[in-house]
C-alpha cells in the first residue's frame, strides 16, 4: 500500500495518503485550508542496512550512469537485500 505525498498550492501544507487499492475513489483536499489544489510530491526514502555486510562494512548506495535514447539514464543501486537467488 504506497503512501503518497502532496503539497497544498494555497496553503503549502503537507499531507499524506494511504491509498489501499486503485479503485479506490478518493476525494482529495487539504485539511488545514480544504482546498483541492494539490500537487504531488516526491516523497523521501529511507533505507536501513544490517550490520555486518560481506565487506565487513556498511555498503553505499552507487550510481550507474549510461547513455539511453532521452539522453543519460541512472540506475541507483541500494545496499541491502537483493533479488538474486
Amino acid at each position: 500500500m504506497p503512501i503518497y505525498e502532496f503539497v497544498c498550492e494555497q496553503c503549502q501544507g503537507l499531507m499524506e495518503l494511504l491509498v489501499k487499492n486503485r479503485e479506490e475513489q478518493i476525494d482529495l483536499r487539504c485539511p488545514d485550508c480544504g482546498s483541492r489544489e494539490l500537487q504531488r510530491v516526491v516523497s523521501r526514502v529511507n533505507s536501513v542496512v544490517a550490520e555486518g555486510s560481506p565487506q565487513g562494512g556498511v555498503a553505499a548506495p552507487s550510481v550507474e550512469n549510461r547513455s539511453c535514447p532521452s539522453g543519460t539514464c541512472s540506475t541507483v543501486t541500494l545496499p541491502g537485500h537483493s533479488r538474486s537467488s
